[in-house]
């Protein structure tokens, strides 16, 4: 998303991530980002904890004023758990036997997209409308 933020910045248009993979936040160097420390897939906060997930996002957004110098990253104050114990299994390699702790269950990965359900396949525009303004044209994909 720091790629992409960038090329949004040049066109003038202030942008913000949301992260939750601190060094792949800072490797990207985004123009401004803000940080939570929360597993990956949660980093708008818990499931159905709205209050939190609205405290996290106000947080979050006043980066747009907090965050003055391009590439810094602001550590939003929200724990996961106050031992950080959830943060012992992940990317960890498998103990020998357990063939469960620590693999790696992600989908293969495929040169074609792929789509949760027909429908979002049949609808899907190869000119990207959402992304149309990066290149001044709906004619001319990113």
């Amino acid at each position: 998303m720091g790629l992409i933020a960038r090329q949004i910045e040049a066109l003038g248009i202030a942008t913000l991530c949301l992260s939750s993979a601190y060094s792949i936040t800072r490797a990207a160097r985004p123009p401004r980002a803000s940080f939570v420390d929360f597993p990956l897939g949660h980093t708008s906060g818990r499931p159905h904890a709205l209050d939190e997930q609205v405290a996290m996002m106000t947080e979050a957004l006043k980066g747009f004023e907090d965050i003055t110098q391009s590439g810094d990253i602001k550590t939003l104050p929200y724990e996961w758990l106050a031992d950080h114990s959830w943060k012992d299994a992940v990317m960890q390699p498998a103990a020998r036997g357990d063939a469960s702790a620590g693999s790696d269950f992600r989908l293969p990965r495929f040169d074609t997209p792929q789509y949760q359900f027909e429908a979002d396949a049949e609808v899907a525009d190869e000119g990207c409308p959402t992304c149309v303004f990066l290149t001044g044209s709906t004619d001319t994909p990113i």
